[in-house]
């Protein structure tokens, strides 16, 4: 991985967990009177949207990471099949007696 790939997953990765900890810090319940009472309807739903959200996170970076890898390996085939044809090359011009 380049440098700068690794330092846009950083960017990433820290906008995240701000994002994350923002959520985090709307969720937590200082008040004691409300120990007793049952959460919200309000509060299941912003609960549900999180978990969704984190969840759409991961799905669209593990299809990123994936595509990156894909192309990787593509890229890796075309420069194999490149350095064959010149190699096949190189022995045709053996064989034909055209080299030096």
């Amino acid at each position: 991985m380049s440098d700068i790939s690794r330092r846009r997953s950083l960017r990433f990765f820290f906008l995240f967990i701000s994002i994350f900890l923002q959520f985090l810090s709307g969720f937590s319940d200082d008040s004691n009177s409300q120990k007793d009472k049952k959460p919200s309807s309000g509060s299941r739903k912003g609960s549900t949207i999180f978990i969704i959200c984190i969840g759409l996170a991961a799905v669209v970076g593990l299809s990123s990471y994936l595509f990156k890898l894909w192309q990787k390996k593509k890229r890796e085939e075309q420069h194999a099949r490149l350095l064959k044809l010149f190699e096949e090359d190189d022995e045709l011009e053996l064989e034909l007696g055209l080299s030096d």
